[in-house]
């Protein structure tokens, strides 16, 4: 029985997070669809639906917070879990991510470890398809 890997979805105007970001997920068997902005992500997500979403928070032209908001009232998505994702971890910038519905937090630069961790946690213990 083959099951279809969990789809994962990073934003994020960076493409080394983007790149890192897709290596550590891709590696552990994880389907991942990048978008470089909120515009981009907005455009990619009824397409793939994913299972979960890293967000950056300083993008241009639609940043994070507004980017989660706008996929928090989708009825489609809004059960979708937000994982915000900033080099900034202050207590200002964690409540209002979960202010616009995010999920969690993730600090850059995040590990291997730290962003998997953050995607068992948030689909509840799903792994990838295994080998």
């Amino acid at each position: 029985m083959t099951s279809t890997p969990l789809k994962i979805m990073v934003i994020d105007d960076s493409s080394t997070i983007r790149r890192s970001a897709e290596i550590f997920l891709s590696q552990a068997g994880y389907e991942v669809v990048l978008a470089e902005d909120g515009f981009d992500a907005l455009a990619k997500i009824s397409d793939h639906h994913p299972a979960l979403v890293f967000c950056d928070i300083l993008m241009p032209r639609l940043d994070g917070y507004q980017t989660c908001a706008l996929i928090k009232k989708s009825a489609k998505f809004h059960a979708t879990p937000v994982l915000m994702l900033s080099s900034k971890d202050g207590l200002f910038d964690r409540a209002r991510g979960t202010m616009v519905g995010a999920v969690a937090y993730l600090t850059k630069p995040f590990t291997k470890d730290s962003l998997l961790a953050a995607v068992r946690e948030h689909t509840g213990g799903a792994v990838a398809s295994p080998e």
